[in-house]
């Protein structure tokens, strides 16, 4: 374990993006901070605010961009797959004028589709988003989902057709989401399953992991159900977690938590990551 994994969390940005931000990442002791520059909840696109973006470049804290939650480009309605791209375009404008790393996406569903017909929209409309992004703007981040429904991504080894269909384009990485990769049937919490789980998600997808989503599980390993807990408090435990940056693939990769509570608790979940990491 080096001491270069940054750990921190989603912010809440009340106040302005950099001035609520920084605020709430210097309060829960934050190296590095996720934070939402859209309605997470809806197509509206907030455009940015010139200065607080500049304070938020020059903090030199390590900023992410989460992309709303409604985006899914498998979806097989027209309107839904028009708004996603616009949300992803638009989120990743905003994080090259944040100066974020990267651009975290859920991976999606196909809904009442095909899993090949979702799979070709896919490489049909996300494809050329990622060919517009300049060699020094940020990374899109696939989030693999926990496996509800029908989901596209939910096991590091989905990922692999995913990939393909972007023709592993150099500008595309990884989340991954303990939760989620818990639900899905990665059990993070057996003996060797954190090692079994990242030798994986290295094999295919070498190198292209560029942020943790840290958080524990309500639910049991294998239930597809995505509901976070604080780290140490749900069915993963904490013993996982300092595995997780033990392991070479994790190496210098940012842990960001989505943990339930406000201030203290985030505070204490950090904390706790932090002295699993050793220092």
């Amino acid at each position: 374990m080096t001491p270069s994994t940054l750990i921190g969390g989603h912010v809440f940005v009340a106040g302005g993006l950099a001035k609520g931000g920084l605020k709430y990442a210097a309060d829960i002791g934050a190296e590095m901070i996720q934070v939402f520059v859209t309605n997470p909840r809806g197509w509206a696109l907030s455009e940015g605010n010139p200065a607080e973006d500049a304070k938020l470049r020059e903090s030199g804290v390590p900023v992410f961009l989460h992309a709303a939650y409604l985006v899914n480009f498998g979806s097989p309605t027209p309107e839904t797959l028009e708004n996603s791209i616009a949300v992803v375009r638009h989120t990743l404008r905003r994080g090259a004028e944040t100066g974020a790393l990267g651009v975290v996406v859920h991976t999606g569903s196909a809904v009442s589709q095909s899993r090949e017909a979702a799979m070709r929209q896919i490489h049909e409309h996300l494809l050329p988003v990622l060919d517009e992004l300049p060699d020094d703007g940020p990374d899109l981040l696939l989030e693999p989902m926990a496996g509800q429904g029908q989901m596209l991504c939910a096991t590091v080894q989905d990922l692999g057709p995913y990939l393909e269909a972007l023709g592993h384009h150099p500008k595309v990485g990884v989340c991954l989401d303990t939760c989620h990769a818990f639900a899905a049937g990665h059990d993070l919490a057996a003996p060797g399953g954190v090692k079994e789980t990242m030798d994986a998600l290295n094999d295919v997808a070498p190198g292209r992991l560029k942020l943790i989503h840290a958080n524990d599980s309500k639910d049991p390993c294998g239930s597809k159900r995505d509901r976070h807990e604080n780290i140490g408090a749900g069915h993963i435990g904490a013993q996982a977690f300092g595995e997780l940056m033990r392991h070479p693939t994790a190496a210098g990769v940012p842990l960001c938590i989505e943990t339930p509570g406000k201030v203290e608790k985030h505070r204490e979940d950090i904390e706790l990551l932090k002295k699993l990491r050793g220092t």
